[in-house]
């Protein structure tokens, strides 16, 4: 039987490998004498000669370990597949994401930080990240995810019950408590949550429908619908005539937009909104929007910085929608 300290030996590379992934990155490594240091603290005698020999079996191996302009010379792992700053950011969108729970939250953001070094990770934990935000108290909505992905692979309708918060702040099912039938049509992520495009084959449209909120969904027998409304499908145009993902008449709108509104506007249709005219104080846009109280209330957010320019009857609508707010 080898003794201990053989067995270490053996094992150097894997520990080399562990201090440079641990303790280097691009901005700081180890100098030599540093490594000799690390590996006889874990019992593992080595010699430089070694250690060089090594470091060129790792980066025969793949493994970018790159020799810093120091003095001494540091050697460091490069992690070329994510920077800190990916990490940063990618931890951010979990943490903003209301559909992941606060324990999955917690699970992704340790194994997040696991592709970083110490000192990075150091940084990470410094950063100051929103509190308070509302998140998943479920954690099936993967599991969900997954059927609804199952039903369109299998080209199968699915079933669910679907749920919404009375004024009790209590869950009662819609639908009469019957199980929905409908044939998935695309799974979309937008503001925050996972949503499902689903065709009613009763109101012949396609409706959309929170995925946190459905349960006991599972794959139908029933075949999935086929029909024009479904192929002609298109997400990318829904999104942005879409507010909060609720439905309304589609139309074309003129909207008059300060300019220091421009900014908004940007965020919520994109670069490639059509300008009819523009001075330096405002600009007349032409958006595709849905017609509904959530498109009125944006626009009343915005504290008269956008107005509806035309068609006259929709502003007409919106001036009666905000008188039916104020309660005598």
């Amino acid at each position: 039987m080898p003794s201990e300290g053989k067995q270490k030996h053996k094992l150097k590379l894997v520990y080399l490998m562990r201090i440079l992934e641990e303790e280097t990155d691009e901005e700081r490594g180890l100098a030599m004498p540093q490594i000799i240091e690390r590996l006889e603290a874990l019992g593992v005698p080595a010699e430089r000669k070694s250690i060089y020999r090594d470091i060129a079996v790792l980066r025969d191996a793949g493994v970018e370990i790159r020799m810093l302009p120091k003095r001494p010379v540091e050697y460091a792992l490069i992690r070329s597949e994510l920077g800190i700053d990916d990490v940063m950011m990618l931890i951010d969108i979990v943490q903003s994401s209301r559909f992941i729970t606060e324990r999955k939250s917690n699970a992704l953001v340790k194994s997040l930080k696991g592709l970083v070094s110490e000192r990075e990770r150091k940084m990470l934990d410094k950063r100051v990240h929103v509190r308070g935000r509302v998140k998943s108290q479920s954690e099936s909505i993967f599991h969900s995810v997954d059927v609804i992905h199952e039903a369109l692979q299998r080209k199968r309708k699915i079933r669910f019950l679907y749920f919404s918060y009375g004024t009790d702040l209590r869950r009662s099912a819609r639908h009469e408590g019957k199980r929905y039938e409908l044939t998935p049509v695309r799974v979309v992520f937008a503001e925050g949550n996972y949503y499902l495009a689903a065709y009613d084959d009763e109101a012949s449209m396609v409706k959309t429908y929170r995925v946190d909120r459905m349960e006991l969904l599972q794959v139908s027998d029933a075949p999935a619908t086929r029909c024009a409304a479904i192929a002609n499908y298109d997400y990318e145009d829904f999104a942005y005539q879409s507010f909060s993902m609720f439905h309304g008449e589609p139309m074309r709108v003129t909207l008059h937009v300060k300019a220091q509104l421009m900014d908004v506007i940007v965020d919520r249709f994109g670069r490639d909104v059509e300008v009819l005219k523009r001075t330096p104080d405002f600009a007349e846009i032409l958006v595709d929007v849905r017609k509904s109280p959530q498109f009125f209330g944006w626009i009343a957010g915005l504290d008269g910085g956008v107005t509806i320019a035309a068609p006259k009857r929709l502003a007409a609508e919106y001036r009666e929608w905000l008188k039916s707010l104020i309660r005598d």
